[in-house]
C-alpha cells in the first residue's frame, strides 16, 4: 500500500500540526519553529527527537505505521509520550545541543 504522506524520516512539513497536542511551551516551540527565521539547527534537532519518539527508523513500507502516514504517526506519538512538558523540552534542549556539537565537530 502506498501511502502519499509517509516519508523515509519524519518530514519537517508535519511540525505544524503537531501544535495543539500539548502545552503552552510546547505551543510556542512549534510556533518558534515555523518562523523564517529559525535557526536551521533548531528545526534539525526538533526533527531528530521526532524520528526518534516516532521510531522512523525502524518503520517500513510494510507496517502499520507507513501505512498511516506520518502525520498521523508523528500526532500519536506526541500524543502517547509519557513524558511531560518539562521532560519534553528537556529532550528538545538535549538534541540542539547533540546538532550544535555535530555542526561545530563537522567545521
Amino acid at each position: 500500500m502506498f501511502n502519499q504522506d509517509t516519508e523515509v524520516l519524519f518530514p519537517s512539513r508535519v511540525i505544524p500540526t503537531l501544535h495543539n497536542l500539548r502545552g503552552e511551551e510546547w505551543q510556542r516551540t512549534i510556533e518558534r519553529l515555523q518562523l523564517p527565521d529559525c535557526p536551521p539547527a533548531e528545526r534539525f534537532a526538533f526533527v531528530l527527537m521526532m524520528v526518534r519518539m516516532c521510531g522512523c527508523a525502524g518503520c517500513n513500507a510494510d507496517s502499520f505505521r507507513a501505512m498511516r502516514g506520518c502525520t498521523q504517526c508523528a500526532r500519536q506519538s506526541v500524543r502517547r509520550s509519557r513524558m511531560g512538558e518539562r521532560e519534553m523540552a528537556e529532550q528538545f534542549q538535549q538534541v540542539q545541543r547533540e546538532v550544535e556539537a555535530h555542526l561545530h565537530k563537522s567545521e
